[in-house]
Parts: structure tokens; C-alpha cells; sequence
């Protein structure tokens, strides 16, 4: 199980290297389908990944997408709106097929995975945005890393002990540390290239520190709906790690941090 999860680990981090290196359209056409394969699992859960809620989630993705690239909507609000206003008439016109919770959940997933997503690529086509995009993944998969390894060895308080009995108070602080202190070292490296003051870079630390705060909120949360519905994994598509959504759980809620924060403060 190690060697498989170290290898598919690897390749994860190896073509996470080429989308986001390469960046645009590759980038943007990556996001969107990562997007659709972690809304199917999610709904799933749900129980509407095949039924008319499911489809709608599937093509306001598209559409939503579609518009990052060709931005024929300047207001993304009424896609929203529209999205809203299908979904509504779904549940009217096909009543008592659906119920209500159906209804939110598709219009949960929407926003949950494949708005939040996006903001990997809208991470990287910002000013900067091809170093900036890292921190996103330093915030999630090395604050993981790093709250593993703290947690193994100095791990006593329980964090969330109902929700996740394994993690810890220790590991969760020495994930944000790690997260700060790779930050830094990846700054410092990349200094010269993104034109960084001291002062910018300590910023960027701090940045991360936060970005990591909020990775274990994400992290948690889809925990606590794999609990709610008594599964395990969401998916089985990357093998030793599960899914899309077991995989990215706390990407999803970096991401959009990690965007405000840059645009902010940068």
C-alpha cells in the first residue's frame, strides 16, 4: 500500500509540474475536467450523479468554465442565478422525484469543487501567478505532510477526536510551521525570479501559514461528510489515495484562499 500510494504520489506531483508550468488553456481544459470527475464523486454520495440535478451541476461547470476562458459573462452572478433558476425548475417539474435536499446538494457541489478549483488556475494566470500557484499546494499537501510527521512524533492532544481521532493539536501546529517554513525556503529560492523584498516574503510566509489553517478546515470538512454518509473514500480513480475529492479535499478550500490573499497583500 506505501509503495503504491509513494508512486501514484509521484505521479501526482509530476503532472501537477506540467499543467501548472504550462498554465492556460492546458491548465484551464485540466481544471475543468479534474472538476467534473470530483463533482461526480460527490455526487454520488449524494445519490444524484446520474438523475437531471446531477446533469445540471455537470453543465453549469462547463459553462462556468467555458466563461473563465471566453468571459462572454462579465458578472458570473448570473450564472449562478440561472444555475439557481434551472435547478428550481427541475424540482417544480419533476415533483415529488426529487427532494429538496437534492436540489441543495447540486447546488452545493457546484460551488464546493468546481468554482473552488478554479482558482488554481486563476492562482496561476495572476500577476506572478506562476510562482504564486505553489503556495497553494505547499498550504495543502505540505502542511498534510508536515502535520503527519509532527503528529507521529509529538502528537498527544486530539484536534477533532470524533471527526478524525488520528490528528493531533502538535501536528496541526507544526503543518502550519512546515507550510510557513517551506514557503519561506521556496521564496527564497525563487527571490530573484519574482522580484521579492524581505518584507514580501515573510508576507508570503504569513500567507501560507493562514492558506494552511484553513487547508485542515477543508480537510476536516470533507472528512465529516464521508462520515455523514458512512464511506470511506470518495472514489478509486488515483490508487493508495482514492479520489479526486479525497485527494484535494483541502486544495479546494486553499485555492480561493490563496488567490485573496495574493491579490490583496501582493
Amino acid at each position: 500500500m506505501f509503495r503504491t500510494r509513494l508512486l501514484s504520489g509521484i505521479v501526482l506531483v509530476a503532472l501537477a509540474l506540467l499543467l501548472i508550468i504550462t498554465g492556460g488553456d492546458v491548465l484551464l481544459v485540466s481544471m475543468g475536467i479534474i472538476s467534473l470527475v470530483g463533482l461526480f464523486e460527490l455526487y454520488r454520495v449524494f445519490g444524484i450523479e446520474k438523475n437531471i440535478l446531477g446533469m445540471v451541476g455537470y453543465l453549469a461547470t462547463v459553462l462556468y468554465y467555458g466563461n473563465l476562458r471566453f468571459c462572454v459573462v462579465s458578472d458570473y452572478r448570473m450564472i449562478v442565478l440561472a444555475f439557481l433558476i434551472v435547478l428550481l425548475g427541475c424540482f417544480v417539474f419533476g415533483y415529488p422525484r426529487f427532494h429538496a435536499k437534492d436540489v441543495v446538494a447540486s447546488f452545493f457541489g457546484v460551488f464546493y469543487v468546481s468554482m473552488m478549483l478554479s482558482y488554481i488556475y486563476e492562482t496561476r494566470m495572476m500577476h506572478l501567478g506562476m510562482y504564486i500557484v505553489w503556495l497553494i499546494f505547499l498550504c495543502s499537501w505540505g502542511c498534510d505532510t508536515c502535520a503527519y510527521c509532527v503528529g507521529v512524533l509529538f502528537g498527544k492532544h486530539k484536534m477533532a477526536p470524533k471527526l478524525s481521532p488520528k490528528k493531533s493539536v502538535e501536528g496541526a501546529v507544526g503543518g502550519i510551521l512546515g507550510s510557513m517554513i517551506l514557503t519561506a525556503i521556496y521564496c527564497r529560492i525563487f527571490a530573484n525570479q519574482m522580484d521579492l523584498a524581505m518584507n514580501q516574503l515573510v508576507l508570503l510566509s504569513l500567507i501560507s501559514g493562514v492558506g494552511a489553517f484553513i487547508s485542515m478546515i477543508g480537510d476536516l470538512a470533507a472528512s465529516a461528510i464521508k462520515r455523514n454518509y458512512e464511506i470511506k473514500d470518495y472514489g478509486t480513480l488515483i490508487p493508495g489515495h482514492g479520489g479526486i475529492m479525497d485527494r484535494f479535499d483541502s486544495v479546494i478550500i486553499t485555492a480561493p484562499i490563496i488567490y485573496y490573499l495574493a491579490t490583496i497583500f501582493m
